[in-house]
């Protein structure tokens, strides 16, 4: 009884740090802007089983991506012997998911078998990250903090991994020791009990309870530390996949109020109507976090920061400052600064900061090609470059601020209708001595 009652704390205390994480994350949401609407729910679930539970993009690169999608089925599997072990301390019952009979075999053999292949893909990661200079793992935006912050998860991945094998191996030891039958399949813990010998039934009960403890207050400490890292996206990468963008990457969403301006301003009806006060003119485009949309947002939260993006964005690889990745946390990271302060002092706070410029330059966004290869190689399928053109907006169009060969363009377009600064009129001079042989 005593164990079920310092388990129910112990996991109350859990889920109300959880929800205090949660509900805050939640109130930022309110500050961002619309998306698009969320239909084509049949769409959306293929995408989210090819990409998020089939990996796909990951195994573009085949080696390390297979070690990561070992880690993430891992975690799939081994969720059902979590939530077994909540019952099991909520109630003070043991393995009571057994009623399932075959299928908990298979349930358990799944979890003990994995528990060993996550436990080998996290030192591969951790000697990778360690003992390796990985490229894409550097960047401006890479700080030493973040690197700490990535070694801390997976370690604590490696020792969820290690308590689980050690929590199964004095269970089936245990059970042989004193005669009870056990319930499941272990065949890793079987295998490593094997070079255990002359020990003590209470030995084993001994470790299967320091294990048993270990491993459930480990998974309390990783779920609540996961929104404050760059792996909370172990929680928002799935439901990010389902709610992608499904227009094609070229695709560029226009803006709702200008399409809605030039629509009124065609409309004989309303072309010469006075304007409305009513409502306060929309910023155009997006110059600080609370402009974005909530997808946006989703997306910097989601981020794994894994930098598969910027490995391959041209600008970046040409020398220049772009980083895709740089600007998906840097949404995130100026909405955790400013969202408390909008929290407590509404959406008009200002703080004499903004995304654009105090974290994100004009070098940088116009640097970018709008080639898509960012959004494309993206694992979880964030789409940058909705974000970086919608800041590009606003420079042009609330500050007038551009590269000057596009203003040069803007003017040419303004006064000759065409992106060259010849007439209308001379257009067709290069043709004028042209012989036209027509037979």
């Amino acid at each position: 009884m005593t164990k079920q009652i310092v388990f129910a704390i112990t996991l109350l205390i859990t889920l109300g740090v959880f929800t205090y994480t949660t509900l805050r994350v939640i109130s930022f949401f309110r500050f961002t802007r619309p998306a698009f609407p969320v239909r084509d729910f049949g769409k959306r679930f293929g995408v989210m089983m090819k990409v998020a539970f089939g990996q796909t993009k990951i195994f573009r690169r085949p080696v390390i991506g297979f070690f990561h999608a070992l880690v993430f089925w891992g975690f799939c599997i081994i969720i059902f012997g979590s939530l077994e072990m909540v019952i099991d301390g909520l109630t003070g019952t043991e393995r009571v998911l057994k009623v399932l009979g075959p299928v908990y075999s298979i349930i358990m053999a799944s979890g003990d078998i994995f528990a060993l292949l996550v436990a080998i893909s996290i030192l591969i990661f951790l000697t990778r990250r360690i003992f390796f200079h990985i490229k894409r793992f550097d960047g401006i935006e890479m700080k030493k903090m973040t690197h700490v912050d990535a070694n801390i998860a997976l370690s604590i991945i490696l020792l969820l991994m290690v308590s689980l094998l050690a929590m199964n191996t004095g269970y089936i030891e245990y059970k042989t020791i004193t005669g009870e039958a056990s319930v499941g399949v272990f065949p890793v813990s079987t295998f490593i009990s094997h070079f255990i010998t002359n020990g003590h039934a209470n030995n084993y009960r001994i470790l299967y309870e320091a294990s048993w403890w270990s491993h459930i207050l480990l998974i309390f400490l990783f779920a609540n530390l996961l929104p404050y890292s760059k792996h909370f996206h172990v929680f928002m990468s799935v439901p990010n996949v389902f709610l992608s963008r499904l227009d094609p990457l070229g695709k560029l969403p226009n803006m709702d109020n200008i399409t809605r301006e030039v629509k009124l301003m065609l409309d004989p009806n309303t072309a010469f109507a006075a304007p409305s006060g009513d409502t306060p003119p929309e910023r155009f485009g997006v110059k600080d976090a609370e402009d974005a949309s909530w997808k946006n947002y989703f997306d910097s939260l989601a981020c794994t920061q894994c930098g598969r993006c910027t490995s391959v964005c041209p600008a970046n690889i040409t020398g220049k400052k772009l980083s895709p990745r740089k600007v998906i946390m840097d949404l995130r990271s100026r909405m955790n600064e400013k969202g408390p302060l909008m929290v407590k002092n509404g959406r008009d706070f200002n703080d004499n900061r903004s995304l654009l410029r105090d974290f994100i330059s004009g070098e940088e966004l116009w640097a970018c090609t709008t080639c898509n290869a960012c959004a494309k190689e993206c694992p979880i399928n964030i789409n940058h470059p909705t974000l970086i053109v919608d800041m590009r907006r606003y420079l042009v169009m609330e500050e007038a601020s551009a590269p000057k060969d596009i203003k040069a363009l803007f003017s040419n377009i303004e006064n000759n209708g065409a992106p060259w600064q010849y007439s209308a009129e001379d257009r067709m001079n290069w043709a004028k001595d042209l012989v036209m042989n027509v037979k």
